[in-house]
């Protein structure tokens, strides 16, 4: 049996705080709503743990011992872009909190906070968290099927989502028009690209083609034959 993807396994929710009560309890509330809790008293003690490929969010104390929590999520920010961060602080002021937010967290709490709104935003969280981790799980195996191509495959793919016709393609690369067609017959299946408009999605997202292309997709280039 085959492993369940990233976005499926059991999240796991990082609580940082040097608080021991506060620790217990939200280990506790953790558990009991479904996921995995591990809790730590420093940010030392967070960074020393392996990263994790679960869907996870951070559960973060804005004063602690070592780094605080603001330089916490500035030093993990571009590392873990799949780990949201809510906040919760017994001292919180507004300039603390923007700053914060503008950093990208998802929630700021004061201490005390009711614990039906902590849960609430952990699961926005950690929703977030497993769709960063499918986007990159599908973009890496975008990235792996370009691969696979041949460099003549490479060619014909720019050349078609560039809005070229197998005709065109066949006079630019010094090809026939049967061979064009037989390399991007090729191209389209490794790539696993169900039409044209697929495959020039899939160029988007691999940085292959302008997001916005100039080329508007005619019945004619649809109707080329792969």
């Amino acid at each position: 049996m085959s492993a369940a993807p990233k976005s499926q396994q059991q999240p796991i929710v990082f609580v940082v705080d040097d608080d021991i009560s506060v620790r217990e309890s939200l280990e506790l509330l953790i558990e009991f709503a479904g996921w995995q809790p591990e809790t730590f008293a420093s940010a030392g003690e967070f960074l020393a743990r392996p990263r994790t490929a679960a869907p996870n969010c951070l559960v973060l104390d804005i004063s602690l011992p070592d780094l605080n929590g603001l330089e916490l999520q500035k030093l993990i920010a571009s590392e873990r872009a799949h780990m949201p961060i809510i906040f919760i602080t017994g001292h919180g002021d507004v300039p603390m909190t923007v700053r914060a937010m503008k950093a990208g967290a998802v929630e700021f709490l004061t201490k005390p906070f009711d614990d039906e709104v902590l849960l609430i935003a952990i699961r926005h969280a950690i929703k977030r968290s497993a769709s960063v981790i499918d986007d990159q799980t599908d973009l890496r195996t975008l990235r792996g099927n370009y691969e696979s191509l041949t460099p003549r495959e490479q060619d014909v793919l720019r050349l078609v989502v560039a809005g070229m016709l197998n005709k065109q393609i066949g006079l630019k690369l010094g090809i026939s028009e049967i061979t064009v067609k037989a390399h991007r017959g090729k191209m389209m299946q490794k790539m696993k690209a169900e039409s044209l408009a697929d495959l020039v999605k899939t160029a988007v997202r691999l940085g292959l083609a302008p997001a916005r292309n100039p080329w508007h997709t005619t019945e004619s280039k649809q109707k080329e034959t792969s």
